[in-house]
């Protein structure tokens, strides 16, 4: 806040000078603070969608990883069941 302070002399010929005081006082608006609040405001919701982003992308690699892993898990018994096919066949 800027106060600014004037003093006025006023003389006429029948009287003596009167003196008064006036202050007057200048207020910013509040245009600075609507920005910065609004910059803020902006501020979180883009944190809010790049940590929801990186945790969509978690769970997509969780669910490749976790459909690798079982498709990994169904060759292996795949190539146990053809090796005992094989082992009782070379048996007779």
């Amino acid at each position: 806040m800027v106060e600014e302070e004037r003093v006025v002399r006023t003389s006429t010929d029948d009287r003596p000078t009167d003196t008064h005081t006036t202050v007057v006082e200048r207020r910013g608006g509040g245009g600075a603070v609507l920005i910065g609040i609004a910059i803020l405001i902006l501020v979180i919701i883009g944190a809010f969608y790049f940590y929801n982003k990186s945790q969509n992308e978690n769970v997509k690699t969780d669910a490749i990883t976790s459909a690798a892993q079982r498709v990994g898990d169904s060759a292996q018994k795949v190539g146990d069941a053809a090796q005992k096919a094989g082992d009782s066949v070379s048996n007779q």
